[in-house]
């Protein structure tokens, strides 16, 4: 969530939807909290500040009032807002980071002398409606100095451009405003005399000095006065500094977001005589040779892609005739540079690499003054040659490009507003941070608006592809220059998403003209030509990517050819068999390096699913589904893989193999984790036993306690029959966790330190992270928290090493709850706001709701109950819509306890009573018994002591409690002591 103050107050969710704050106190209250960004404000300066010294009577519970509504309006905007608004000793504080603030991002960037970037986020004036109330007034003012300060440091930086001029013109508005600001006027000063303008550049001296003497009775400062003399006396430093480099053209505008490259090449040709810049087609690699070669003192620019690369292949001497009629020279060339010191810009030379290769090394062996800057797609692969890669244009640089050329487009166009900042970075983001596709796109939006070019991007060659520079004009060039087999290979690797490896290349673009042998000596040469990129995936493997322009460009080609269909079904194919080999190493030694696989083949996995199910071919999208469902599972992505398997159904109707009984299993098993609304299963008559164990597995979360044991026991004794290990030590780990619901203690932990025997065997880490989760668990029961910990630390370590993040989440929740049971709340709260924050990163739903059951239990056991109530009753209604019955009676039973502590006996007992009936129909004994103590407290607190104690005693014969666990429990029987006395 993002907030805004300079200029009216404003609140944007991450997607940047408008958050409405209703109520002139609530905005008032968020203004307030805005001004002290980060920092406690006392509830009394609150009051005073809201209510301007006249509080309401109560006014403590009025401001609190205003507190939840604020939280209201955030948590409804985006869910777990709320939490923004935090409670401190003795008031509130909004924890927000600075960069999700804009006045914080503005102060940020103009450290940075970021000035353009700062300016650009303000709408108005800072704290608009605010302005003038007592308690934003100085933090407005503050802002407002502020803003004017990078106004100044933005027009000393656009006078260092050349734009004196504009400057001279456009600065006694700003002054107007601003009248004393001599920073400002020695611009101004300056732009004037630099015009050619010296009466005017003095006149706007005398002006300042007599306003300064009239207003504050003082003199201009030194800087101003030395500045005046320079004028007088015409100081040639005050004039424009000549070009080192006038054998170079200028260029018509500023270059943007390439400080860091100019920097580093121009270091580069320090110490090398021949450095070639290469990068894919409209990256910029001209325009930064000429930026990087204006500091030089002999740059010449000698133009290539208008040599014939036919002519000058058959005879060299047209190159170098070239360059001599460039360079004025007559003779030999190598003669005439001899004793020359220069720096020879050569451009494009891609399509003469040979000749421009050998007639390099022969001028840089004689002319030993000589530097040689070559822009090219692919390297001269000589002696000696030092490659920069020229990268695209980073997201900040890109909109910044945007941007400024929207301007010169259209002057007086505003680009700036934060309603347009998520456009302009998805349009550049699609064009991939091309220099050239973003200008080309930015003079668009003068016929089709910012919404309307975004719109279009899908048809980029079209609708940039007027004029004399166009996209399809740039990549047109770079095709031509390739071989056939290389064209094959390039338009059909362009069917892959989201990259490729060799095999992926070798299975999708081996065919006509092109054999298997052949293509990584062919990926490798696209790649020197900067048509692919190559990138490592994380785990030492190399893949390649296309950007989307390419990628795009090399459809098109593809489409032409004929050969789109076929490529696709290739593609299909490829990653449906790569699905398949993964499932069988994904309950393995090799679960982690078929887990990262996965993850990196997520999109063309995707991509090859959609091809299945748009052409019907029902059986490879059951074959992928099946193959992929243990991935979705263990990676927690229940919805993907719900709504995956109900497709591939739907298209694969008539079919009735293995497959489809797989798929239909599945989906019975997903809809009960994810407690889905659903119709009676169609399962099959005959289940295998994985298909029983994943079904009970299933059904054993969702709480149907018996049909799982059921499940489970049948397919253990098919696993023990098989001598199957990795399903013997799964049935173990299910059967463990109902053992410990049904209070069989024992049972449970040896079926689950069995299963972590078995799990270790067969290198399966989901389930030695499973089995150590429900060991730690027995411990708490045993009230050993220190082995409990250890336990739970080692499965979490299990489990992050793989990313198994529904595992990740209950682990980092069970430490929680043992930080909490040692009473630790510090490091228990900080525990469970980690579960919440990794669950939410992940949409991992349960997992948030089991962090808030955490925190409100927490919180209950500090007495602030408030805060319990708050969380728990999130959780109450998560668990009802649901329908977790086993997870709705333990917060039930929370919230009773909640209600006990307040002394409401009555809301006490209908929360236990209610608790007691879903864990009875759960056959959940310590979620009973939990119950029974709560209803224990609803009695004693009615003065029935004879009844509390009964039922005290009744819980504690269904499960003993360990010390720890035994404060509710202790304080209901001291309170039953006290009514007997």
């Amino acid at each position: 969530m993002r907030f805004g103050v300079l200029g009216p107050l404003a609140v944007w969710t991450d997607t940047g939807q408008e958050v409405a704050v209703p109520g002139a106190k609530v905005r008032a209250l968020l203004a307030d909290l805005l001004v002290h960004h980060g920092r406690a404000v006392p509830a009394e300066t609150l009051i005073e500040d809201l209510w301007e010294g006249t509080p309401p009577a109560q006014a403590t519970g009025a401001l609190q009032s205003k507190v939840a509504q604020l939280r209201r309006s955030l948590e409804d905007a985006e869910p777990g807002a709320r939490a923004l608004v935090e409670t401190a000793p003795h008031g509130y504080r909004l924890r927000a980071e600075p960069s999700r603030v804009d006045a914080a991002a503005f102060g940020a960037l103009v450290a940075d002398a970021r000035y353009e970037e700062a300016l650009a986020l303000w709408r108005g004036p800072a704290f608009a409606e605010y302005a003038e109330v007592p308690f934003a007034r100085a933090a407005a003012e503050r802002l407002e100095q502020q803003r004017v300060t990078a106004f100044e440091g933005l027009a000393e930086r656009r006078f260092a451009r050349g734009e004196h001029r504009a400057l001279a013109d456009e600065l006694p508005a700003l002054l107007d405003a601003h009248p004393l600001r001599e920073r400002l006027h020695a611009v101004r000063i300056r732009a004037l005399y630099r015009d050619g303008r010296q009466a005017e550049a003095l006149e706007a001296y005398r002006e300042i000095r007599n306003r300064l003497a009239e207003e504050l009775g003082m003199d201009p400062g030194p800087e101003l006065a030395a500045l005046q003399q320079a004028v007088l006396r015409q100081d040639p430093a005050l004039a424009a500094p000549v070009s080192p480099s006038s054998h170079l053209p200028v260029p018509l505008n500023a270059l943007v977001g390439r400080d860091e490259e100019v920097a580093g090449i121009r270091a580069l040709l320090r110490g090398h005589r021949l450095v070639t810049l290469t990068g894919s087609a409209g990256v910029g690699k001209t325009r930064l040779a000429l930026e990087v070669a204006a500091a030089e003192e002999n740059a010449w620019l000698v133009e290539l892609a208008g040599v014939d690369a036919v002519g000058a292949r058959e005879n060299a001497a047209v190159l170098e005739e070239r360059i001599a009629t460039t360079l004025g020279v007559r003779g030999t060339l190598a003669q005439a540079l001899r004793d020359r010191r220069l720096l020879l810009v050569l451009d494009t030379v891609e399509h003469l690499a040979t000749p421009a290769a050998r007639l390099v090394v022969a001028l840089l062996g004689s002319a030993p003054g000589l530097r040689i800057l070559a822009t090219g797609r692919q390297p001269l692969d000589v002696p000696g040659e030092r490659l920069w890669s020229v990268p695209a244009l980073g997201c900040d640089a890109a909109a910044r490009l945007f941007r400024e050329r929207v301007s010169d487009s259209v002057p007086g166009i505003a680009t700036d507003a934060d309603a347009d900042a998520e456009e302009i970075a998805a349009v550049c983001r699609r064009l991939d941070g091309l220099p050239l596709a973003i200008e080309l796109a930015a003079a668009r939006v003068r016929t089709l608006g910012l919404r309307e070019l975004a719109a279009r991007l899908d048809d980029r060659f079209h609708l940039l592809g007027s004029g004399a520079r166009t996209l399809r004009a740039a990549f047109d060039w770079s095709w031509d220059l390739l071989d056939d087999r290389e064209r094959a290979v390039l338009r059909r690797v362009s069917v892959c998403a989201g990259g490729f490896d060799l095999a992926a290349a070798e299975a999708v673009a081996a065919g006509a003209g092109v054999v298997s042998g052949e293509i990584a000596g062919t990926v490798a040469a696209l790649a020197d030509r900067s048509l692919l990129t190559p990138v490592m995936d994380g785990a030492g493997s190399r893949r390649f990517g296309l950007l989307e322009s390419v990628a795009a460009y090399a459809r098109e080609r593809l489409v032409e050819a004929g050969e789109a269909a076929a490529c696709a079904r290739r593609h299909a194919r490829h990653f449906t068999r790569l699905a398949g080999e993964a499932d069988r190493e994904l309950r393995g030694p090799a679960q982690r390096e078929w887990l990262h696989r996965l993850d990196v083949e997520t999109a063309n996995l995707r991509a090859a699913l959609d091809w299945a199910l748009e052409r019907g071919d029902g059986e490879l999208a059951l074959r992928q589904c099946g193959s992929l469902g243990w991935y979705w599972f263990l990676r927690g992505r229940y919805r993907e893989a719900h709504r995956s398997f109900g497709r591939a159904l739907a298209v694969a109707d008539d079919l009735a193999d293995g497959a489809r009984s797989d798929a239909l299993v599945w989906r019975a098993a997903l809809e009960a984790w994810e407690r889905m609304p659903s119709e009676p299963a169609e399962l099959p008559d005959e289940l295998s036993p994985r298909q029983l164990w994943l079904l009970g597995f299933a059904r054993s979360d969702s709480g149907d306690l018996p049909a799982a044991i059921d499940l489970v026991s049948g397919a253990l004794e098919h696993f023990r029959r098989l001598g199957d290990r990795w399903g013997t030590a799964a049935a173990l780990g299910v059967l463990g966790s109902e053992s410990l619901r049904l209070g069989k203690l024992d049972v449970a932990r040896r079926q689950s330190e069995e299963g972590l025997a078995l799990s270790r065997e067969v290198g399966d880490r989901w389930g030695e992270s499973r089995a150590l989760r429900l060991l730690g668990v027995l411990a708490e029961v045993d009230g050993d928290y220190e082995h409990a910990d250890r336990l739970h630390g080692a499965g979490l370590a299990s489990a992050e090493e793989l990313q198994l993040w529904p595992v990740v989440v209950e682990e980092i929740s069970q430490l929680g709850r043992v930080a909490a049971l040692t009473r630790d709340f510090g490091r228990a709260d900080a525990l469970y706001e980690r579960a919440l924050r990794v669950a939410r990163e992940r949409s991992f739903h349960h997992g948030v709701v089991h962090a808030r059951v955490g925190l409100g239990a927490s919180a209950r056991r500090q007495g602030r109950l408030d805060a319990a109530e708050e969380q728990l009753r999130q959780a109450e209604r998560a668990h009802r819509a649901d329908g977790y019955r086993s997870g709705l009676a333990y917060v039930l039973a929370e919230l009773g306890f909640v209600a006990e502590l307040r002394g409401d006996a009555a809301e006490a007992r209908a929360r236990h009573e209610e608790s007691l009936a879903l864990a009875r129909e759960a056959d959940d004994r310590r979620a009973v018994a939990l119950a029974i103590e709560g209803l224990a407290g609803a009695a004693s607190l009615e003065g029935d002591a004879d009844q509390a104690a009964r039922l005290l005693a009744e819980a504690s014969a269904i499960r003993p409690l360990p010390p720890a666990e035994r404060g509710d429990v202790e304080r209901i029987a001291a309170r039953v002591a006290r009514s007997r006395r």
